[in-house]
């Protein structure tokens, strides 16, 4: 996954996200850095930053005032997304997803490439575009 590949150049887990659905035309490239505050859970450890991420992609194309779709929309895709993510993992708070976890640690590292794999994923399959 392209996502996975950015977060392990060192993006972040929500910029990885942004940054796949730059090159792929999704986004525009202005959305980068509005994805970095959404990073290691908004800073807190509260919602994983690659669902985040996610999120915005999903705002932008089915928000309101966009062509393709309107705030019931997009609040039907977002609940869509976050229960396709609770199917495999249970939880959506970063804290929850990486409990145990050292910030630094390898394990952490190919644990939160897991997640932003299975966000990329799923955002494909819920917009259509190959991953």
């Amino acid at each position: 996954m392209k996502a996975a590949e950015y977060f392990n150049q060192g993006y972040s887990c929500a910029e990885s996200i942004i940054m796949e659905a730059i090159e792929k035309g999704i986004v525009p490239k202005e959305l980068l850095p509005v994805s970095t505050s959404f990073s290691g859970g908004m800073g807190s450890g509260c919602l994983c930053g690659a669902i985040a991420s996610s999120q915005i992609v999903l705002g932008y194309l089915y928000g309101r005032g966009n062509s393709q779709g309107n705030e019931v929309c997009a609040r039907a895709k977002a609940k869509e997304f976050i229960e396709r993510f609770k199917q495999n993992h249970k939880a959506t708070c970063c804290r929850v997803l990486t409990a145990g976890m050292d910030m630094a640690s390898p394990e952490r590292k190919a644990h939160c490439t897991n997640m932003v794999n299975a966000c990329s994923e799923i955002l494909a399959e819920m917009i259509k575009v190959k991953v």
